[in-house]
């Protein structure tokens, strides 16, 4: 069995649906606990993991990402439903959830994943396009949860606009 603790938690973060997410899994071995317990923990607070924070995998998705990471049946009697995955919030919700020193370190450690990911993204030119897409998503999470989110959704206004020219001082 692998040690997750060598593999690089960029290496764990697929893309399905559209969305960059973790599966239950292999949040559950780096949390240091087991998957139903994970997932247990998840249904006692389920108001807190709308659609796009957590979704469960379909038959096709299971597979063809088996088939990507190269998983087999192997494992004790195997799963007997497909699995959750979360995305970059559903992670930073579990923090809520599994309250452990070990959930809180691990959850510092993915939410910096995420950032690199983000900031190379970013990095790779067009994104202005790619601002466009997350200022509709904020949009979306506003109209549902938190109107803190409006401050972002100004800041990624204002990096889409041309910059105003100023006068040069000095020489």
């Amino acid at each position: 069995m692998d040690d997750l603790n060598t593999i690089p938690i960029q290496n764990l973060i697929y893309e399905i649906r559209g969305h960059k997410v973790m599966l239950d899994s292999d949040l559950a071995r780096l949390y240091e606990i087991e998957t139903k317990a994970l997932n247990r923990a998840v249904k006692r607070n389920i108001e807190r993991f709308p659609n796009f924070f957590m979704f469960q995998l379909s038959e096709e998705e299971f597979y063809s990402l088996r088939y990507q990471i190269g998983t087999s049946n192997e494992k004790k009697g195997g799963r007997r439903y497909f699995p959750y995955v979360f995305t970059e919030h559903g992670v930073l919700m579990l923090s809520s959830v599994l309250n452990s020193k070990k959930a809180i370190s691990v959850n510092i450690e993915i939410m910096v994943a995420f950032i690199k990911m983000r900031q190379y993204v970013l990095s790779q030119g067009g994104t202005s396009e790619q601002i466009a897409e997350l200022r509709k998503l904020l949009m979306l999470y506003i109209e549902t949860n938190d109107k803190r989110v409006n401050d972002i959704i100004i800041a990624l206004n204002n990096l889409i606009e041309k910059p105003k020219e100023t006068k040069k001082i000095g020489f």
